[in-house]
């Protein structure tokens, strides 16, 4: 599918209007937070899950306290 987005000014900001078959393809809706990635083509944009996002700072808040043990089991 192809969407085209109007930019807008929000304040002193800039943003655009997704309509509602892209809010349902990326199963999101407001308040929900969307990442903007580069990739070699353009930008990818996703949708970011907060339960992901919580386990990754686990992740990385034990990744530094038991980094020479994850060193060691890497070898």
């Amino acid at each position: 599918m192809v969407y085209e987005l109007k930019v807008r000014k929000i304040g002193n900001s800039y943003g655009v209007v997704l309509p509602k078959e892209a809010l349902a393809t990326l199963r999101v809706k407001e308040g929900d937070t969307l990442t903007v990635t580069e990739a070699p083509h353009g930008l990818n944009l996703t949708a970011s899950d907060p339960e992901f996002d919580k386990t990754m700072q686990v992740f990385e808040s034990l990744s530094r306290r038991y980094r020479n043990a994850l060193r060691e089991l890497a070898k």
